[in-house]
């Protein structure tokens, strides 16, 4: 089985701030997908996307609780093309509501930072050089 595309769901307050945090964070909306119940942001054209969903819209794909801002059921990663992309990412992400949840991680082959958005969802951006990794 192959795979073509990817849909990741979150549940978010305000739809309309969401569009705004993401689009300021350089990411472009599909806006087939996207109302007042909520916004596809596009990560990769034809590949990845993460439907944001007002709460209430949210709820009506699930029988369960959700999280709401205030615990993590998942961390979600994010791979761009150097450090400074992942740290440009991060200082947008800052100055536009999102708050920092940990120092950034230099593992040589790996440089990583984090944030959480307007929702609490935390992001880990990376960028790796799998040619670097110690074979050791």
């Amino acid at each position: 089985m192959k795979i073509n595309q990817i849909y990741v769901n979150l549940p978010v307050k305000d739809v309309q701030k969401t569009r705004a945090f993401w689009t300021t964070l350089g990411f472009s909306i599909n806006e087939q997908f996207s109302d007042d119940k909520a916004v596809c942001v596009v990560m990769k054209e034809d590949h990845i996307y993460t439907m944001f969903l007002k709460e209430e819209f949210f709820q009506t794909f699930t029988n369960r609780p959700f999280a709401k801002g205030d615990t993590t059921q998942v961390l979600l990663a994010i791979g761009v093309e150097s450090r400074e992309e992942v740290d440009q990412m991060v200082k947008a992400a800052l100055e536009n509501g999102g708050s920092k949840y940990s120092e950034p991680m230099d593992h040589g082959w790996m440089y990583q930072n984090a944030f959480a958005d307007l929702n609490g969802h935390q992001w880990e951006v990376m960028y790796a050089d799998a040619s670097q990794i110690p074979s050791e």
